[in-house]
């Protein structure tokens, strides 16, 4: 295990991971850049766009939170490096920690056990990267069709609101799938579900009644530190 972590924490990783993660840097200010410069187009002021951008920055906050914990319990299992280029590439933590204990297994040990070798580690990143392969084949191979999809739904009204339909149904869905499998977990977890559940409407009423745009973009910052605080009382 030993020899193990030297290597996965060399600095040829180092330099491979950090390729990975400046790539991810420079793709997300192109955007931002690209972005801005094509908010005038769409009728959006300078302000509106920095106030999408604060948004958005804040609500990658919380997500964030949860990576970074799984995260720091992957480190001391493949090293450093790694877990910062898969977690910086798909930022899904719970899935890249079941890659590399599934590429462990088939190298015939368990992961951060003491027989995981070098070897061992090699199998783990290579199931890791290609288990995210598809992700990014997809996004790279259908992102432009489905943008021309959307383009031919929307010439008729009535599709766009459809399409408004199906998407605010796919939201609520998602959400409800999350929740849901937080709640079937347990009585406290369903209590900070649902306590989270109705201060969200507050929050995005004291947004409206006070004229305080900033409380929408944090209300799920604030939502998630809601659901830490009723959670740390419960336990």
């Amino acid at each position: 295990m030993i020899e193990t972590m030297k290597v996965a924490n060399s600095f040829p990783m180092w330099i491979i991971a950090m390729l990975v993660v400046g790539t991810v840097i420079f793709q997300a200010v192109m955007f931002i850049r690209i972005a801005s410069r094509a908010s005038a187009d769409v009728g959006l002021t300078k302000s509106e766009v920095r106030a999408a951008v604060r948004t958005g920055a804040i609500s990658s906050l919380g997500p964030s939170f949860a990576i970074i914990i799984v995260a720091i319990s992957l480190i001391t299992f493949i090293g450093n490096p790694v877990t910062l280029m898969r977690i910086g590439i798909v930022g899904s933590a719970p899935i890249e920690t079941v890659g590399a204990s599934l590429g462990a297994q088939a190298a015939g040990v368990d992961l951060g056990s003491p027989e995981f070798s070098p070897q061992a580690f090699t199998n783990a990143v290579w199931v890791m990267t290609l288990g995210g392969m598809g992700w990014l084949l997809f996004t790279a191979l259908f992102t432009k069709s489905l943008g021309k999809m959307e383009a031919k739904v929307a010439k008729k009204k009535s599709n766009v609101t459809l399409m408004k339909a199906v998407s605010t149904a796919a939201m609520i869905g998602a959400f409800s799938y999350l929740g849901g499998s937080e709640m079937v977990k347990g009585v406290n977890e369903s209590i900070v579900f649902v306590v989270a559940f109705l201060v969200m409407p507050v929050i995005l009423w004291a947004s409206n009644r006070f004229k305080a745009s900033w409380l929408k973009e944090w209300s799920l910052g604030l939502i998630i530190v809601v659901g830490i605080s009723v959670g740390y009382l419960l336990l």
